[in-house]
Parts: structure tokens; C-alpha cells; sequence
């Protein structure tokens, strides 16, 4: 492919460009990094840039003592697996069925979908339905009400639209039913939506925060977003408060920015194992089969 002078001028402008954007993301997560891993002299004297100053373990090692820490980790871990396959499953068995123009009440149900990605129920009638449904205080109040997101409803309804009918008809003349087409036909042929579906839903569920706060009083319930909260606000380390040896080693902000690393790093590992099939299915909908 010949490209011309212009086009290769745009290429460099925007590789130039998108450059700039990366760094603007990378070097606050290098810095947040690199006070996770400095003494407080270093912190508390303001020089500490992209690389630690007095590398030290202790900020990381105070985390690991902290039990109220691992309590919201695993909690958090919880929503995320379990929160993610219940939202894979129920959106995948809704979004199918809407996107087979052979079904009854398909335009009515999409409608009624779309009116929920406007309008949306007030705080206090969402608390008083939870609590009449006696899901307060329970991680289900976390998982169930936010089960299905009408914007990935959609994106997986577009994706099984562009799914060839003739081989839907091909499974059902063998003899399948319409669970046997799903689970053998169709979603072999959805993992690339399937994996963007569940990096975005895991991403949300991992950050669960409001909701924690609004429908949660029990201490033994909350998310790691919470615990962050309560580290970064409060200075709240629970039991393992800093002990007065570990002062010329350990700070405040070192520990908040240790806490930030630890809340981020787990979800940013998931995506490297994801990505060919994240990038297959960011493009749905873009081309028509």
C-alpha cells in the first residue's frame, strides 16, 4: 500500500499525540509506585520522582499485617468472580433471545431496556426495595441489582446479530434446541464479547464503592474500595497502626499509595491474558458481516 506524504506526516501526528495521552496515565501510576516503595524521609522531604528513594518493603509489610485488609480484598474478590459469571450469564441469555428476529416481544423488551439507560430509580426507593427484599447488609446487594448493564446488553445483542443465521438453522435441522445451539454454537463463537464484556464487568465490580457504602454497615462486609477510602482519608490503619520504630521507614501517604497499588495491580493483571479477544471484540458492531 502506497501512502503519501500527508498520510505519513498524520501517522507521526499521531503517534506523537497518543504518546503524550500514554504518558499522561503511566508516569502518576510510575509515581504512585515509587512513594509506595520510599521511606518516609524521602516522602516527607518531596523527592521522590519515578524511581523509590530509601526503597523499602515496610509500607507493603504493614498492608499484610493489617486484617481488615485482607477481609475487604477477599470480599472485593468475591463480587468480582462470582458477580462477573452472573453477569456474563444473565446478560448473554437475555441478549441472545433479543437478538433473534424470529422471537415474540423482542422490540417491546428492547424499548423497555433502552428507557432504563435514561431514566433511572432515585437512591431512597433502590434502599427501601433492597431492604423489603432483605438484601441489605449481604454481598448480594453488590452482585444482583447491578446483574445486567443495558450498554453491554446491547454491544452482545450487536455481536450475535453479525452470528451467520445459516448456522443457527444448520444446528437446529440436526436436531438441537435452542440451549444446545447456545452453549455449543453460540457462545464458542462469543469469546471475544464474552472477554470484553467481562473485563468491563470485572472492572465495575471490582470498583464497587457506592453501593458498598450505601447498603453496608456490617464491617465484615466491606469491599477493598472502602478499606482504600477509609486508609486514604482517615489515615485508618486499623491494627496495624504505625508503631514508632518504623517512623524514619514508613509514612502515611507511603501506606495510602501502597494501598492504591495493591487495589489496582490485581485487575490490571487480567487484561494481558485478555487481550487478543478484548481487541477482537471492541471492534463489534464496526463492520458488518
Amino acid at each position: 500500500m502506497i501512502t503519501t506524504k500527508s498520510q505519513q506526516a498524520f501517522q507521526y501526528f499521531n503517534l506523537v499525540l497518543l504518546f503524550l495521552i500514554g504518558l499522561t496515565m503511566v508516569l502518576p501510576l510510575l509515581h504512585v509506585i515509587a512513594l509506595s516503595f520510599s521511606d518516609a524521609v524521602a516522602i516527607n522531604r518531596r523527592t521522590v520522582g519515578l524511581w523509590p528513594v530509601g526503597f523499602t518493603w515496610e509500607n507493603y509489610h504493614m498492608i499484610v499485617k493489617d486484617a481488615t485488609m485482607w477481609m475487604a480484598f477477599r470480599n472485593s474478590l468475591t463480587i468480582t468472580v462470582f458477580g462477573t459469571l452472573m453477569n456474563l450469564a444473565v446478560t448473554a441469555s437475555l441478549a441472545y433471545p433479543l437478538s433473534r428476529q424470529e422471537y415474540l416481544f423482542r422490540k417491546p423488551a428492547l424499548i423497555y431496556i433502552l428507557i432504563t439507560m435514561i431514566f433511572h430509580a432515585p437512591l431512597i426507593p433502590n434502599y427501601l426495595l433492597l431492604k423489603n427484599l432483605h438484601m441489605l447488609n449481604t454481598l448480594w446487594v453488590l452482585m444482583i441489582p447491578t446483574v445486567i448493564s443495558a450498554f453491554n446488553l446491547f454491544v452482545m445483542r450487536s455481536f450475535f446479530m453479525n452470528l451467520p443465521q445459516e448456522l443457527l438453522d444448520s444446528a437446529r435441522i440436526d436436531g438441537c434446541g435452542e440451549f444446545r445451539i447456545i452453549w455449543n454454537v453460540v457462545l464458542p463463537l462469543s469469546r471475544p464479547v464474552m472477554a470484553t464484556m467481562g473485563i468491563m464487568y470485572a472492572v465495575a465490580n471490582w470498583n464497587m464503592y457506592a453501593q458498598a457504602i450505601y447498603y453496608i454497615d456490617k464491617r465484615s462486609l466491606i469491599t477493598l474500595q472502602v478499606r482504600l477510602r477509609e486508609i486514604v482519608i482517615t489515615d485508618n490503619m486499623g491494627s496495624s497502626d504505625v508503631t514508632s520504630d518504623l517512623q524514619l521507614l514508613v509514612s502515611p501517604e507511603g501506606l495510602k499509595m501502597a494501598v492504591i497499588v495493591v487495589a489496582t495491580i490485581p485487575i490490571l493483571l487480567v487484561y494481558p491474558f485478555l487481550q487478543k479477544h478484548f481487541m477482537k471484540g471492541m471492534m463489534v458492531g464496526s463492520i458488518k458481516s
